[in-house]
């Protein structure tokens, strides 16, 4: 394996820089190949960090981060470049999201000097895992109206409480937790962000089995967990707006507009081939309906990657909010759901009566159907993007809370 440790110079060309990843990927990489068990397994995060650690060493982890933190110290357009040349080989895709593209990036906004040296060169060595402590079994939408509390004992926090829907938690090392540390101010600003060791004492991990039979998401449960004071991320009491660029992060993540992502994209809608072959290998390619859906679909993708350039830019250039990565994450949902219902349609009864030995590979249909609703979900849901687009990118009035302004320990919850 060949090596490149010193940064490349942010003033090199993209051309040549493309050129230099082509040649290095070609040479370290190995072609990438259908997802043979368990996508989510022990083993498949153990590859993960060993790619991670191959791309570092090879000068190409962190393109976007910052060289006094491990990173490259390059250009969005330089990431873009080496994900296009990276696409058929083998990436550490699972560290996209949420450690790099989510976790690592807010850490990057809103982390100590300390924190930073300590965590993100790690990370991009593929030696740390971050993962999200954020939604809690009944919250709901309404992140701000979080119970998981921490207590000030001394100089220490003690973390009481239990998250939910924690992509990867089990594999993970750190989590940013949030908290309500003050019960006295309102919901939105009595919150404060955490860093939690994993496999600290006290906390306990349990993975939930899905329809589609993945158990990625985990509900994690934390009985007087001690943090450390340097455990904050950013302010005590504000830790809302230290969600608030998370949640950025978050959106921009499944919407297709980080620059901290590496490899081929997060799921923003599937790619037309694939329709194709399925309508090829089911004999349904000739049929009308089926030749609309795959241009209905292809329509959708190319507006889909001019949205996403064109957001992108927006928000690089100051045009438009980090906020508006809102835009691309509810059109990246809309988007997957159009074209998994088009392939429910191409496959037909063989979606759900899948056999062995199916060229089409029906099975695989009929699962992402399965975890279809999880798009309008996930980065929050739809009805919350379009709030946050209404809100935050057109300036329109928020809609009315009974509890804004005041205190959470006078506002009513729901019992149990």
């Amino acid at each position: 394996m060949t090596t490149d440790t010193e940064p490349a110079t942010a003033l090199e060309p993209v051309a040549e820089f493309r050129a230099r990843a082509r040649e290095w990927l070609r040479e370290n990489l190995p072609p990438a190949s259908p997802p043979d068990g368990d996508a989510y397994s022990e083993e498949s995060w153990d590859r993960a960090r060993q790619l991670q650690r191959i791309l570092y060493d090879g000068g190409f982890a962190g393109i976007c981060f910052p060289v006094e933190y491990g990173g490259r110290g390059l250009t969005p357009a330089h990431q873009q470049a080496f994900t296009e040349e990276s696409n058929p080989y083998e990436m550490p895709l699972l560290l996209n999201v949420p450690t790099l593209a989510i976790c690592a990036a807010s850490l990057l906004d809103i982390g100590t000097e300390d924190q930073k040296r300590a965590h993100l060169p790690a990370v991009l060595r593929g030696e740390e895992l971050l993962v999200q402590f954020l939604s809690e079994p009944r919250g709901g939408s309404d992140l701000a109206g979080l119970t998981t509390r921490a207590d000030r004992d001394g100089e220490r926090w003690i973390l009481n409480g239990s998250k939910i829907w924690s992509s990867g938690a089990y594999a993970a090392d750190y989590g940013l937790c949030l908290a309500r540390t003050n019960w006295e101010a309102p919901k939105h600003r009595g919150l404060t962000l955490f860093l939690v060791p994993v496999h600290a004492e006290g906390v306990t991990v349990q993975r939930i089995k899905q329809v589609t039979g993945s158990t990625e998401f985990c509900q994690e449960f934390f009985d007087d967990v001690a943090l450390p004071p340097e455990s904050v991320l950013g302010r005590v009491d504000e830790g809302w707006e230290a969600a608030t660029l998370l949640l950025n992060h978050e959106r921009a993540a499944l919407g297709g507009t980080s620059p901290y992502t590496s490899g081929a994209r997060p799921h923003l809608g599937g790619e037309v081939d694939q329709l194709l072959q399925l309508a090829r290998a089911t004999g349904h390619l000739d049929d009308p309906r089926t030749r609309e859906d795959i241009g209905e679909a292809r329509a959708m993708n190319v507006v889909r990657d001019q949205l996403i350039d064109h957001v992108t830019a927006a928000i690089l250039s100051g045009e438009l909010p980090p906020s508006a990565g809102a835009i691309t994450r509810l059109f990246s949902a809309e988007n997957a759901w159009l074209q998994t219902d088009a392939a429910v349609r191409i496959a037909g009864s063989a979606a759900a009566t899948h056999a062995s030995g199916d060229p089409a590979d029906t099975e695989k249909v009929g699962l992402d159907y399965l975890f279809r609703a999880a798009w309008s979900l996930a980065g929050g849901s739809t009805e919350m993007a379009r709030n946050v687009i209404s809100e935050r990118v057109l300036g329109m009035p928020r809609e009315y809370a009974a509890d804004r302004n005041v205190p959470f320990n006078q506002v009513e919850h729901g019992r149990r």
